[in-house]
């Protein structure tokens, strides 16, 4: 994990569609438990997915309009190619799974 930094409404925001998520799940579970109809209970999974996935996106795009912008702004160009290099690492990784 790299070095701390402010986003203030954009990570309230994510906390809040994280919480969001963490219910989907327990809602799944709960489903599972009770032995729902499986195609209900795949129902939900794939609409937490697609919650994960916009999240991640949204992650992903205050990441470029804050770090790498502000790394850019510093005029460091060795900081804003390392802000670019994790972002292309992180991509490669899970573009493989």
């Amino acid at each position: 994990m790299k070095d701390s930094h402010k986003h203030g409404a954009d990570h309230k925001n994510q906390l809040t569609r994280v919480n969001k998520i963490e219910g989907q799940v327990r809602g799944i579970k709960k489903m599972i438990e009770d032995e729902k109809y499986c195609v209900d209970i795949l129902t939900q999974i794939k609409a937490a997915r697609s919650a994960l996935k916009s999240l991640e996106l949204s992650v992903l795009e205050g990441h470029l309009n804050c770090c790498l912008i502000s790394a850019i702004d510093s005029n460091s160009k060795k900081d804003a190619l390392e802000k670019v290099d994790e972002i292309l690492n992180l991509l490669k990784r899970t573009s493989k799974s």
